[in-house]
């Protein structure tokens, strides 16, 4: 937790001069920065791989007055671990590798990194070792332990399933119609051999992209136990540096994912 608290006491004198550093009260109160959720939620619109079916389900189990007066609801969920914003465990594609609830914090907490392709990503792009050496050239090297976001501008389909997909099948032979874009997996090879990253999340479905029939990127970087972030939201509110990023899923035991909130502070003025 020392990482986390020195992370913040950092945001607060970058941002705001005049609050001490130590003063991590600003971080939540608004006098240092301001927060962006980068999470989509959950609902029957939520959109998961095309071979799952049923989505997410929320069954009301009460609602309304009770005998004793009060007002009471409850309600039982049920969702696959790959669907919305949500992790992937390196275990998901690498055998023996670190499970949902033995991810350390130091993986899911720490600066943000925003590569920003948006302006020249299409359906089947794939972000390559070029585009990060340009971000590069522009903002610095990739801060060992940063937690690298990865923004093609696909958020903006969220509320339109087909656009978003590629297609609107389901089922078995559906994820041949995917089109959306991805990490190169060689990208994914410079990523774990050249930096230092902890996580890598993006705002499409899947880290690598659409038409992958290997998952190359996935079993890169889980095989190095970097865990992923899919489907994220509002990546365009963030700086390419300067943020810090808290992703805290479903800590779920043996997992290989889960429902994640992900949310980003923005140090600076309000």
């Amino acid at each position: 937790m020392n990482r986390i608290v020195l992370l913040l006491a950092a945001s607060l004198a970058v941002a705001c001069q005049t609050v001490p550093a130590e003063d991590l009260s600003a971080v939540f109160d608004g006098r240092a920065g301001r927060w962006v959720d980068l999470t989509h939620s959950f609902g029957k619109d939520t959109i998961y791989w095309p071979t799952d079916t049923q989505g997410f389900r929320l069954e009301e189990l009460a609602y309304g007055r009770t005998d004793g007066g009060w007002f009471y609801s409850a309600y039982a969920f049920a969702s696959a671990e790959h669907g919305g914003t949500h992790l992937d465990a390196p275990i998901h594609f690498a055998e023996g590798k670190w499970t949902a609830d033995e991810i350390p914090l130091s993986s899911l907490i720490g600066p943000a990194a925003v590569v920003d392709v948006a302006d020249r990503a299409q359906p089947d792009y794939q972000l390559s070792v070029d585009d990060l050496a340009a971000w590069e050239a522009a903002w610095g090297r990739i801060p060992d332990g940063a937690i690298l976001l990865l923004r093609t501008g696909w958020a903006d389909r969220w509320s339109d399933r087909t656009a978003y997909l590629g297609t609107d099948a389901t089922g078995p032979d559906a994820a041949a119609q995917l089109h959306f874009p991805g990490l190169d997996p060689e990208a994914a090879q410079w990523l774990v051999e050249e930096r230092s990253v902890a996580a890598v999340g993006i705002d499409t479905p899947s880290i690598d992209y659409g038409q992958s029939s290997t998952f190359r990127s996935h079993v890169v970087l889980y095989s190095a136990n970097i865990p992923g972030f899919e489907n994220l939201a509002r990546l365009e509110q963030l700086p390419a540096t300067g943020a810090f990023l808290v992703a805290l899923p479903m800590k779920i035991e043996g997992g290989s994912g889960g429902p994640l909130r992900i949310v980003a502070f923005v140090p600076g003025r309000p």
